[in-house]
């Protein structure tokens, strides 16, 4: 057992320590509101732009057996958000290794300071960090440009021939206390409006008549870029919302932790305490009766 003093000492230290971790949590809590709206809205549009492809009857070739693969990690920039990164990591590293094994070759994109980090200790792996930092731009609200660009490369590597297919690992926010890893393809591959859906689109045979211009296969072309971007920019909100859940449930865990401690520091200090006066008191009535 402590003396007073050290008692007295680590109780102003976790209750200090508790200030910061409750501010933590509050802080989080604000941005992970933020963050729900932002994909509320993004979803609106989102959905919109997935009815017109499927009316348009366009479908994106499934690519199997690729020799060439981007994997594209998505961590945040900060920690204090408990496993959030490091499962991230290990994800990326068995999914490197499943591939290494199939004969194919991997290359790293990875988006976030702390996956980036964790990368670079990786020997022998190609890693492209260019579009590292568009986590945070989702977060200022200055992505889009960004992702523009990330998306076009992603199209000129896959048309060139370098790469055949492409995977984005992040958190899928299920709620508060659920994020889950999730493994997504981006269909790069171009889409194809088959015959069938050619001939009943123009003669409006289609569940919701429309008319297209130009052609249905060309509108899928041309929204076909739209749709990675919009794919892209959701992933990494869903991301950063998770991310601000994870962050917001460590520190409610730690300001849990921190009241547990300071409930039997408390109770230590009172026992110390009563025993130093009881001492006191024993030396006192010894010394009265040596009288």
């Amino acid at each position: 057992m402590g003396s007073l003093k050290e008692i007295k000492g680590r109780i102003a230290s976790v209750n200090s320590t508790q200030k910061i971790t409750s501010a933590m949590r509050m802080v989080a809590s604000a941005k992970l509101r933020r963050t729900q709206i932002l994909t509320t809205n993004f979803l609106r549009y989102a959905n919109a732009l997935r009815s017109i492809t499927e009316q348009l009857g366009a479908i994106t070739q499934t690519v199997t057996d690729a020799k060439s693969v981007v994997l594209i990690p998505i961590s945040s920039s900060s920690g204090l958000c408990g496993s959030f990164n490091s499962n991230i990591a290990k994800t990326t590293q068995t999914r490197i290794e499943e591939y290494e094994k199939a004969g194919a070759e991997v290359l790293l994109m990875p988006i976030g300071k702390k996956i980036i980090k964790e990368v670079g200790k990786l020997e022998n792996q190609a890693a492209d960090t260019t579009y590292g930092n568009m986590n945070e731009l989702v977060e200022r609200g200055d992505v889009f440009s960004a992702i523009q660009s990330f998306i076009a490369n992603l199209q000129k590597m896959y048309a060139d021939g370098k790469i055949q297919k492409a995977e984005v690992i992040y958190h899928h926010f299920f709620s508060m206390g659920k994020q889950v890893i999730e493994i997504k393809s981006l269909p790069l591959a171009p889409p194809v409006v088959t015959k069938n859906d050619l001939e009943a689109a123009e003669a409006g045979n289609d569940a919701e008549d429309f008319i297209t211009e130009p052609d249905p296969q060309t509108l899928a072309e041309m929204l076909h870029p739209r749709m990675l971007n919009s794919e892209m920019y959701g992933l990494l909100l869903d991301a950063l919302t998770s991310e601000h859940a994870a962050r917001m449930m460590a520190m409610q865990t730690a300001d849990d932790n921190a009241n547990e401690l300071l409930k039997d520091l408390t109770l230590q200090y009172n026992k110390s305490r009563q025993q130093a006066i009881t001492n006191e008191l024993i030396d006192i009535m010894g010394g009265k009766v040596a009288q």
